[in-house]
């Protein structure tokens, strides 16, 4: 791992360093509980590899995206929520919310969700 990775708790969690339990994960990405959830329902779904945000893909990481996806998919419908609707976003860089630097969508779900966003 790079300084920047050692440093990074996604990266560590992903590797399995800290023992977090998973809820899924694939050959590129891992899904977990968020600490801090925001909804009934609130899973990150991380990538394995070491990326800082939405910003750093390109064309070549079209699979990734795709897996990231496709997990998220998998991940509302183990968590039941599939059919009555759920929330997927990432926040890029700090005016976005964005406070770790590692790409990572949120999977929100489980209850209505409002607006987001200022009025």
């Amino acid at each position: 791992m790079t300084d920047a990775q050692d440093d990074c708790i996604f990266c560590k969690i992903a590797s399995g360093a800290l023992g977090t339990e998973l809820v899924h994960e694939t050959a590129t990405t891992v899904a977990f509980n968020d600490l801090a959830p925001l909804a009934n329902k609130h899973i990150l779904i991380v990538p394995k590899r070491h990326i800082g945000s939405l910003a750093e893909l390109s064309h070549g990481d079209d699979g990734l995206l795709g897996d990231l996806m496709e997990t998220a998919r998998i991940v509302a419908g183990k968590l039941g929520i599939a059919d009555s609707g759920y929330r997927v976003l990432t926040n890029v860089g700090p005016d976005a919310g964005q406070t770790v630097f590692h790409l990572h969508w949120h999977l929100l779900g489980g209850e209505p969700l409002g607006q987001f966003g200022r009025q």
